[in-house]
């Protein structure tokens, strides 16, 4: 795949290294001329400037990349770059934050095909270790795998059930679970799946479809 990362911060540096070792075509753009020249140093294709615009990503080559992933610090110029992809007909990543609430998290995933918040899986992870846990496998696991945050809307199947009784297609595992407006943590025993929490799952990227169909039922396509 031919994939460009908007922001070159710990996540899209990360994201990009993952890429490439995984042998995908990865361009970086970012508006800070020092990471653009850490990323040429890296040896990636590099663009400096606002990743939110047309005329940005087209020396990136996003007429004729597969996916565009706006994973900086603002939410606002990660949607920007969304729309641009989602306009040449690529898939989008948006990186969110914890205090997207549902209206927002509504608009974003409207254009994006993933919304992801790497702060609520971090506090996830940092749960498990403080109780004795492991984040790690996790963590392999994500080598090979994907990490994705779905919301559950209102007629959702999964209402009501245990989060950790919930079976996903292709071996998907829910990692993590939050409540509406909340913090993504590692799930107790006894929680249920409400409307509006989100959760999140490790998934072979060729079912994520299947995953959010199964956890979402008829309101997957939104």
């Amino acid at each position: 795949m031919r994939c460009i990362i908007v922001g070159y911060g710990r996540v899209g540096r990360r994201t990009a290294s993952t890429l490439r070792d995984e042998g995908h075509d990865v361009a970086v753009v970012d508006s800070d001329r020092e990471r653009v020249e850490r990323a040429r140093d890296e040896e990636f294709t590099a663009v400096e400037g606002d990743g939110g615009t047309a005329e940005t990503l087209r020396p990136a080559g996003v007429a004729d990349a597969d996916a565009v992933a706006g994973l900086t610090g603002d939410i606002n110029a990660n949607f920007s770059a969304c729309v641009v992809g989602d306009a040449h007909g690529c898939r989008t990543v948006l990186r969110g934050d914890k205090n997207v609430g549902d209206p927002l998290y509504d608009r974003y995933s409207d254009i994006a095909d993933e919304v992801i918040c790497p702060e609520r899986l971090g506090a996830a992870g940092a749960k498990a270790a403080l109780l004795g846990g492991t984040f790690e496998v996790v963590a392999e696991l994500a080598e090979q795998l994907s990490m994705a945050s779905v919301t559950v809307p209102e007629d959702a199947p999964v209402v009501g059930e245990r989060v950790v009784e919930i079976e996903l297609p292709g071996e998907a595992h829910i990692c993590a679970h939050g409540r509406a407006d909340g913090e993504m943590t590692v799930p107790l025993p006894q929680t249920r799946v409400e409307a509006g929490d989100s959760v999140g799952v490790v998934v072979d990227p060729e079912r994520l479809p299947e995953v959010r169909s199964a956890l979402r039922g008829s309101s997957a396509a939104g």
